[in-house]
C-alpha cells in the first residue's frame, strides 16, 4: 500500500476497546511506548483489528490513521 503521509510508526495492537460509537486502539511502537487512536466502530470492523495485529500508525497534522496490510 502506498500513502503520501510521511509520519508513520510500525507497531502492533496492544488493546482494542469499544467506547460508545468509537473504538480506542492502543498500538505499541518502537519510537515511543505506545500511541492511541480513536476510530469508528465501522473502521475497526473493516480492519478486523485484534490484539497482536501488525499495523502502521500514520500521523497527519490533526489525526492518527491506523493501517493494516492484508484482509
Amino acid at each position: 500500500m502506498k500513502i503520501s503521509a510521511r509520519n508513520k510508526f510500525s507497531g502492533h495492537v496492544l488493546r482494542v476497546e469499544r467506547e460508545g460509537v468509537l473504538v480506542k486502539v492502543l498500538v505499541a511502537v518502537e519510537r515511543v511506548d505506545e500511541v492511541t487512536a480513536l476510530i469508528t466502530c465501522e473502521a475497526a470492523r473493516e480492519l478486523e483489528l485484534k490484539e497482536g495485529d501488525d499495523v502502521e500508525a500514520v500521523f497527519k497534522a490533526t489525526e492518527v490513521i491506523i493501517l493494516k496490510d492484508g484482509g
